[in-house]
Order: structure tokens, then C-alpha cells, then sequence
């Protein structure tokens, strides 16, 4: 796989083990695509390159990505976030970061807080009905601060908000959504979505 150092990485995070709905979320599928496989294609279709995926409660293969283990998925989202962070390549500018359990987040998004980010934003962040969710595209100069402060399943989240004067928001209403799968109820009713679609894939 080529991978362009003057380009922004992916970063998605799919190393949870589904304590609530009974799985790991990973490789649940929509549509017949794996979710894991869902949320690379989309950073990829963003531009991001490399992508690299954080594993953990279940090994897991991906085709066009980086997969990175996390021993420690047990402490939380941050382990995993400091585990993706020290795995993007030197010289690396920005890294758009996913969480895999989100699959209505989409390529334009991404592409949206990349453009904020080529606009000069050092963090930028989607936005739905004006509060603050992901993806997320941090620049360079973040990754070691943002890895610092990610504890437990925090992630990003306590940096940010520690230093909104960093943050831009990008609404995203009109090309994503963050919905996510925590539950059974959440995953029947993301089938039955999908299945009235004539298109599932975003």
C-alpha cells in the first residue's frame, strides 16, 4: 500500500469489545459490508492516506489499511486513540480520526473538515444541530497533547474541551449523521434503515 506522508492519515477506531450489544462492533455488517471495511472506505474515499485502523477485543483483518493492535482496549477509547496516534507516520500533517460504530458518517464530512483544516484550522470537528461530535481532523502540532489527555474513554473529547479557542466546527447535518451502534435495538433498527434503502452505502 502507498503511503503519502504530505496527505492527511485516517485514523478509525474499532477496538471495543460491544459490552452492550453483545459483540464487537467491528465486524458487524450493513448492507453486507463489514463496518470495520464501512469506515475505512470512507476515509479513504475522503483522501485520507494511510488509513489505520486500532484493533483489540478481536483480531481482525482489514484490506486497505494499517491495522494497529491496542493490548490495552480495556482502559478505554483512549488507549486506542494514543495507540493510533503513535502508529501515523513521520511527517504526517493532519489525521482525520472515525470511530467504527458510526457508519452514517461519510466521506464528504471528512472531506469538509479537511478543508477547514486546508483553510487553517488546526482542529476541526462536525457538528450536528450545533453541538460537537465526530470525525475529527487534528493537525500535527495536536498529537501529542491530545494523546496526553486521553484517559479512560475520553478520547479527544477533554482536550477539546479544554481548549475550544482551537476548535472550528463544520456543520455536517446535510451529509452525515452521528448515530451510533450501542445497542440491539440500535443495530435492528439500522438494518431495517439499510434495507429500505435502495442504496445503503453512503
Amino acid at each position: 500500500m502507498t503511503v503519502r506522508t504530505d496527505s492527511p492519515a485516517g485514523l478509525l477506531l474499532a477496538a471495543g469489545e460491544g459490552s452492550r450489544l453483545g459483540r464487537p462492533k467491528a465486524t458487524l455488517e450493513l448492507d453486507g459490508e463489514r463496518l470495520v471495511d464501512r469506515g475505512v472506505r470512507m476515509l479513504r474515499d475522503a483522501g485520507c492516506s494511510p488509513v489505520l485502523v486500532v484493533t483489540g477485543a478481536e483480531p481482525i483483518e482489514v484490506i486497505g489499511a494499517v491495522v494497529v493492535p491496542n493490548a490495552d482496549w480495556r482502559d478505554g477509547m483512549g488507549s486506542s486513540l494514543r495507540a493510533g496516534l503513535a502508529a501515523l507516520p513521520p511527517g504526517c500533517p493532519a489525521v482525520a480520526i472515525a470511530l467504527v460504530d458510526q457508519p452514517l458518517v461519510t466521506a464528504e464530512a471528512v472531506r469538509r473538515l479537511l478543508a477547514a483544516r486546508a483553510a487553517g484550522a488546526s482542529i476541526a470537528v462536525a457538528s450536528y444541530g450545533g453541538a460537537p461530535r465526530n470525525p475529527v481532523v487534528l493537525a500535527a502540532e495536536h498529537f501529542g497533547p491530545v494523546a496526553e489527555a486521553a484517559v479512560g474513554d475520553v478520547g479527544a473529547r477533554g482536550f477539546l474541551r479544554a481548549h475550544p479557542e482551537l476548535v472550528t466546527a463544520v456543520p455536517c447535518d446535510d451529509v452525515a449523521a452521528p448515530d451510533d451502534i450501542d445497542t440491539p435495538e440500535d443495530l435492528a433498527a439500522f438494518d431495517a434503515a439499510f434495507t429500505r434503502r435502495p442504496n445503503g452505502r453512503r
